[in-house]
C-alpha cells in the first residue's frame, strides 16, 4: 500500500489566512522562548560557574526593554494560541468555527499585550 501525499516542503506552503499565521507565529514563539531560556541557564553558567564577563553580557542582552518587549509578545501569543489549540483539540466541533477563535485569540491577546508593554515601557521611563 503506498500514500499518495506530497511530503516535503510543499506542506509548509502558506495557505493564506489567520490560522497560518497563528500557526508560523506559535512555531516562532516556541522557538523565541527556547532561546530565551538557553541564554538565561548560559548566563547563569558563565557568570556562576566560570566567572565570566559573558554572563553579565548575556544579561544585559535578554534584561533591555527591547528583548522583554519581544519575550513577552513570545510568552503572551505562545499562551493564548496554545488554549485555542487545546480548546478546538477537546472539542472537535469546534473547528469549523477556527477562524473565529482566532480572531478571538487576537482580540483578547491585544489588549492584554498592549496593557503589559504599556506598563513595562512606562515603569522604565519614570525609572530612567
Amino acid at each position: 500500500m503506498t500514500l499518495k501525499r506530497n511530503v516535503g516542503l510543499a506542506g509548509a506552503r502558506y495557505r493564506g489566512g489567520g490560522p497560518m499565521w497563528s500557526w508560523v507565529l506559535h512555531r516562532i514563539s516556541g522557538l523565541g522562548m527556547v532561546i530565551f531560556v538557553s541564554l538565561h541557564v548560559l548566563a547563569s553558567f558563565f557568570q556562576h560557574q566560570m566567572g565570566s564577563e559573558l554572563g553579565t553580557t548575556f544579561n544585559i542582552v535578554y534584561e533591555s526593554v527591547y528583548f522583554q518587549i519581544f519575550i513577552y509578545f513570545v510568552v503572551i501569543f505562545h499562551t493564548f494560541n496554545g488554549l485555542r489549540i487545546v480548546i478546538l483539540d477537546t472539542w472537535p466541533a469546534l473547528l469549523e468555527y477556527q477562524r473565529e477563535a482566532t480572531w478571538l485569540q487576537w482580540l483578547v491577546f491585544i489588549p492584554i499585550y498592549g496593557l503589559t508593554i504599556f506598563i513595562m515601557v512606562s515603569r522604565s521611563l519614570s525609572a530612567g
